[in-house]
């Protein structure tokens, strides 16, 4: 699904990834590890073209990705959830959602409004709320949401939970395991391992730019070295 290999990218003179390489399969959900400032944003933005790499090749399905603006790997099936939510303070929730509105690649099961109002109940509630009038737990059900109605082939999660209570941080979890039930490939970037490695099929952890670890959730559930060292669990 999505092959990254040997990204290096950098702001202005100060370099931040080296050669970071990692690989999502169909269906899976894959996670990026790390403590704050080792790369994983810029890792995503990368991949997402907002930010340019200056080496290393991204492919999807096959297909290279690598320095094409972000509206272009948007509609090569990448779906981005920012961290910070990032949604339109402006507009209601249901204007939120019809303003990303897409079935590019024809889907047969195509994310709709009803679809996604299934997955989140609370939104259709709100949705003639204005974005900068929900909680923090129903702004990140949006930006989900928002994702989804671009009806992605990835989508791909920073920071999912962070900043949320415990009850909304579990709401979100259930919504990417029905996400991956229904066979949507997921990259997440998070900081609660021991939930994430409940969902997710494999881990890759960076460190200073680099990844330093990769393995499944049960080599990470029994590596306690790799959590304290790089994940201060």
């Amino acid at each position: 699904m999505l092959k990254v290999e040997g990204l290096e990218t950098a702001y202005g003179l100060q370099q931040v990834l080296f050669g970071v390489s990692l690989e999502i399969a169909a269906g899976e959900v894959v996670t990026l590890l790390g403590r704050n400032g080792m790369g994983k944003t810029t890792t995503v933005l990368s991949v997402m073209g907002v930010v340019r790499p200056k080496g290393g090749r991204v492919t999807m399905e096959g297909k290279p990705i690598s320095g094409l603006p972000s509206y272009r790997v948007a509609k090569a099936g990448l779906g981005l959830v920012p961290e910070g939510r990032q949604v339109f303070p402006n507009l209601t929730v249901r204007e939120n959602l019809v303003a990303t509105a897409a079935n590019r690649r024809g889907a047969d099961a195509a994310w709709t409004l009803d679809r996604v109002y299934g997955l989140f109940p609370g939104l259709e509630e709100r949705q003639r709320h204005y974005g900068n009038q929900l909680s923090g737990g129903e702004q990140q059900m949006l930006a989900i949401a928002r994702a989804l109605m671009t009806n992605p082939r990835l989508l791909i999660l920073d920071e999912a939970t962070e900043g949320l209570a415990p009850l909304v941080r579990a709401d979100i979890y259930r919504s990417i395991e029905r996400l991956k039930a229904e066979g949507l490939s997921i990259l997440v970037i998070d900081k609660d391992v021991h939930a994430l490695t409940r969902i997710a099929d494999r881990h890759y952890v960076l460190e200073k730019g680099r990844v330093v670890w990769h393995g499944t959730s049960v080599e990470l559930g029994a590596n306690r070295d790799v959590q304290h060292r790089y994940l201060g669990v």
